[in-house]
């Protein structure tokens, strides 16, 4: 199975923002975790602060994939345009997010992308991206 795993603006910092709310582990260490303990899985990892980067991933992975796992980071809330991107590929995406985006600021409790996507898991820290792999494997 191909999975990829797309993050958004600021979680190239993860580990060292905001450790009370995104915790101290940096994600190349948490994707050869995922790597180690789903060898059935090949997995292709993006990440840009750049919504347009961001597009052209989802197109890129969009037809090759059997899943995406998305955290666009700030644009859940601000882009129509990466929404659009979801919608118009054929891999069905899940929306993850590390904080619990409905126990923060108001404007967070928005997403655009949410309705595109198979699913939203919110708030269980980097375990929603293993939930997330848990999921597509058993669509198989």
């Amino acid at each position: 199975m191909k999975l990829a795993i797309i993050n958004g603006p600021n979680l190239n910092l993860l580990g060292i923002r905001e450790p009370g709310i995104y915790g101290y582990a940096d994600f190349g260490s948490f994707m050869e975790h995922l790597r180690k303990t789903y060898p059935e899985v090949t997995f292709d990892y993006f990440q840009s602060n750049v919504e347009g980067e961001l597009i052209n991933a989802l197109h890129a992975y969009g037809f090759s994939h059997q899943g995406i796992i998305l955290n666009a980071g700030g644009f859940t809330h601000t882009s129509v345009a990466l929404a659009d991107a979801v919608a118009a590929i054929s891999a069905p995406v899940m929306e993850v997010h590390i904080s619990n985006i409905f126990a923060r600021e108001d404007f967070r409790h928005v997403s655009y992308l949410g309705a595109k996507c198979k699913g939203s898991i919110s708030g269980l820290g980097l375990e929603g991206y293993e939930l997330a792999v848990s999921y597509f494997l058993k669509q198989k």
